[in-house]
């Protein structure tokens, strides 16, 4: 008993499955530093309103612009990207100093932008923010 050859087409369909598989693999890294968006920060000035909406040792979500905005100290402000690391969600939630993402469960610390508890390993990107006339504005300089 002879093995017959397999047909052309299944071996050509094997092999659009393989590299499709394979997509998937790079798509779901765990060291994606973008996620879902294809730039995780600003890429215009982004007024967020009122500075003293973020209190003095702790922080903001601002879910729609995907930042978050610590204040360590009275008129001193830090950004990050609140896109995760991970897979590209937005974190859903800010608890003292620490942002949560709904989508894998990863952790970070908004006030350095560390990957406290994965899967997400690489930290959120940091964004320039300054405080003009009592306004807060995150993002590059017009």
């Amino acid at each position: 008993m002879s093995a017959q050859p397999a047909a052309r087409r299944t071996v050509l369909k094997g092999a659009a499955l393989a590299g499709a598989a394979g997509l998937g693999v790079a798509a779901c890294s765990t060291e994606s530093k973008l996620g879902g968006a294809k730039v995780p920060t600003p890429t215009a000035p982004v007024d967020l309103g009122a500075a003293d909406a973020v209190p003095v040792g702790g922080a903001k979500l601002y879910r729609e612009e995907r930042l978050v905005v610590c204040c360590p100290a009275e008129g001193q402000y830090k950004a990050f990207s609140a896109q995760c690391t991970h897979a590209g969600c937005v974190l859903d939630e800010v608890v003292g100093t620490e942002g949560n993402c709904a989508c894998h469960g990863s952790r970070f610390d908004v006030t350095t932008g560390k990957a406290l508890k994965g899967p997400a390993t690489v930290p959120l990107p940091e964004v320039p923010i300054t405080a003009e006339d009592g306004k807060l504005i995150a993002g590059p300089k017009a």
